[in-house]
């Protein structure tokens, strides 16, 4: 795996698990709040994650069920100090690939890690592929061309795919320099460049999230700048 997102509203334990974690060759992210961890969730931008149970006055356990009804795939491993068996069944139930109770052994986790590691390079398809010289996303024998305003607006939330980006903010980045249109011009470009993905099946899409903006979720094309 790549970046995992370590969520838990205790910095002290995201900051050991990022430690050891490190040590192991991993890099982290870290969350401590359940809405902002949904969206992150959906972004793609991570590789998996780690989630408390317990996250404050909100539950893990929802976070991951929420996250997996919104069609996230990535891999999920619980953390909680509670064993019993119907927590387990709970987390697991709810979606999650694995589950682990504190405390725990740095070891094992890293070996829990790497099945689901196994297990993902052995499903994923390889990611579509965009061109920065030509604006043609391909993936397989599926290829599309961009228009250049297309492209601009794919590779922004391609950079921002940790978090959804409003719509005034695309406006401000492709569009506000011009001194022409409105806000309502990102959604129709929005609209333009979904129509084009959805015509063949790229591994993503582009998702709206209400009073929040859009994000990319699935599997994220790799940019060839050749």
């Amino acid at each position: 795996m790549s970046t995992l997102l370590l969520i838990d509203d205790d910095p002290e334990i995201t900051s050991a698990l990022a430690r050891g974690l490190a040590l192991h060759g991993y890099e982290t992210e870290t969350e401590n709040r359940a809405d902002r961890a949904l969206a992150r969730l959906q972004s793609g931008a991570h590789a998996g994650a780690i989630v408390d149970v317990m996250l404050g006055a909100d539950s893990g356990i929802d976070l991951v069920r929420a996250a997996r009804t919104s069609g996230v795939t990535l891999p999920i491993l619980m953390l909680s100090a509670l064993s019993e068996v119907e927590h387990r069944a709970a987390g697991l139930a709810a979606g999650a690939d694995d589950y682990v109770v504190k405390p725990f052994n740095f070891d094992e986790l890293v070996a829990r890690l790497k099945v689901q590691e196994h297990r993902v390079s052995t499903l994923r398809p390889a990611p579509a592929r965009l061109s920065r010289h030509t604006r043609t996303l391909q993936n397989g024998t599926a290829e599309t061309h961009l228009t250049e305003r297309e492209y601009d607006l794919l590779v922004l939330l391609m950079q921002h795919a940790e978090a959804p980006l409003p719509r005034a903010a695309i406006y401000e980045a492709l569009w506000a320099g011009d001194g022409s249109g409105h806000e309502n011009v990102v959604d129709v470009y929005i609209g333009y460049l979904r129509k084009k993905l959805a015509a063949s099946d790229f591994g993503f899409e582009i998702k709206t999230l209400r009073n929040k903006g859009f994000c990319l979720t699935g599997l994220l094309p790799e940019e060839e700048t050749a």
